[in-house]
């Protein structure tokens, strides 16, 4: 055992010498299917996300076309906001179920390359196509082979960057968007990345963005000429992590392990509300989507979270790790309802509230931890069955009787 530790040990290095990494991420990928789906939405701003109510809308963008950005709609933006920008875009509700079908379809095409696949959202993924080189090609070509696969199965497009570690990859695939190629060779990570301004480094916020401008640090190339020990005086560890990777140094490995973080959703209700009944019943409604995706990616969740933000934008999260796994709405929401229980006050309105499952775990892998399944047996019945009615008839075909109550007033 010994001997073969340390022949997978010399391996690992090779590997972090001449790895072939590339990052996958679809464009725009929910407006894109939209506008893939709906013949009438193509060539025009596209914006999905919440009802803007002609700029009286509450929520945010989820995600715009590429026609929506030329008039500076974006990602995260408020819906309201959207509105005042481009009144004339075409405005959808996400269909959460349709983009998951999709992203799977998406996944599927990558785990023909390689079997070192990282999902990290719904919509972008890192591979590691080390060991396909000899069968596929090189990075630009696997690259290549993926992009016209999703375009001639999905009708979509995908922008890809090719590089030698993960952060020069995602960086990559960001720079030439849409339907982008971009190759970084190895030896070539820090001249690639010298004139790009120091927000694309990772864990560079608004503040820290600040902060090193503060200091004469506009280009990443600033950043990598430093001494590494001057920056980490001035910002400590994160100073030193940010030298590493303006020097492209990045030996983080691509996981098949680490994927989807979490899995959640949130609502923002049309008007700040004090019903309790209304609370509780959003809470039992989010509960359902979360339980729904969980059982789709076969994940079940160790750690239950709510979120929730009052009138004044007052944020507060609350969590808790269950005693097993778990992926039924039977199960998720008691738990986020003892929760909402702690964060609500009398004659105090709220804005928003969300549930999500994390510290995820792989069904089979959930199973096998535990002595017994600690679901009851009628509702994992319960489960299949609605999976089986929201997958051929979509999902409004059926909702919970204690959700079938008066509109938020």
């Amino acid at each position: 055992m010994r001997y073969s530790f340390r022949w997978r040990a010399c391996w690992t290095i090779i590997l972090s010498v001449s790895r072939t990494i590339l990052h996958v991420d679809m464009d725009a990928f929910y407006a894109a299917v939209e506008q893939r789906d709906h013949a009438e939405y193509r060539g025009k701003p596209v914006i999905v996300g919440a009802d803007p109510k002609e700029g009286k809308g509450r929520g945010i963008v989820a995600t715009c076309s590429y026609e929506a950005r030329k008039f500076g709609v974006h990602s995260a933006q408020p819906i309201s906001t959207a509105w005042r920008l481009c009144p004339q875009g075409i405005y959808v509700r996400p269909d959460m179920g349709k983009y998951e079908r999709v992203s799977a379809r998406v996944m599927r095409v990558l785990s023909d390359f390689t079997d070192m696949l990282e999902q990290v959202s719904i919509d972008e993924a890192f591979l590691d196509v080390t060991g396909s080189r000899d069968l596929f090609g090189s990075g630009r070509e696997i690259a290549q082979r993926i992009k016209r696969r999703i375009q001639n199965e999905l009708c979509l497009t995908a922008s890809v960057g090719v590089a030698g570690n993960k952060f020069v990859a995602k960086v990559a695939s960001d720079l030439r968007k849409p339907d982008g190629l971009v190759v970084v060779e190895p030896g070539n990570e820090k001249e690639f990345l010298a004139p790009l301004a120091v927000g694309r480094l990772w864990g560079v916020g608004p503040k820290t963005e600040m902060f090193l401008k503060q200091m004469g640090l506009e280009r990443i190339g600033q950043i990598a000429e430093l001494r590494q020990s001057d920056l980490a005086s001035r910002m400590g560890q994160s100073g030193a992590h940010l030298w590493r990777l303006a020097n492209g140094l990045d030996d983080r490995m691509v996981s098949p392990e680490e994927g989807c973080k979490s899995i959640g959703h949130e609502i923002t209700f049309e008007r700040d509300t004090a019903d309790a009944a209304l609370l509780e019943a959003t809470l039992l409604s989010l509960s359902e989507k979360v339980a729904q995706r969980l059982r789709a990616h076969c994940f079940r969740a160790r750690t239950i979270a709510i979120k929730f933000r009052e009138a004044d934008f007052s944020t507060f999260t609350r969590r808790v790790t269950l005693n097993a796994p778990a992926d039924t709405a039977e199960k998720i929401f008691p738990v986020a309802r003892q929760m909402l229980k702690t964060l609500v006050r009398d004659g105090v309105r709220v804005r928003l509230i969300g549930v999500s499952g994390s510290n995820l775990a792989a069904a089979e892998e959930a199973k096998q931890g535990m002595l017994f399944d600690a679901v009851p047996q009628k509702d994992r019945k319960l489960a299949a069955a609605l999976d089986d009615i929201t997958k051929r008839f979509g999902n409004e075909a059926i909702t919970r009787a204690a959700l079938v109550r008066k509109k938020n007033p």
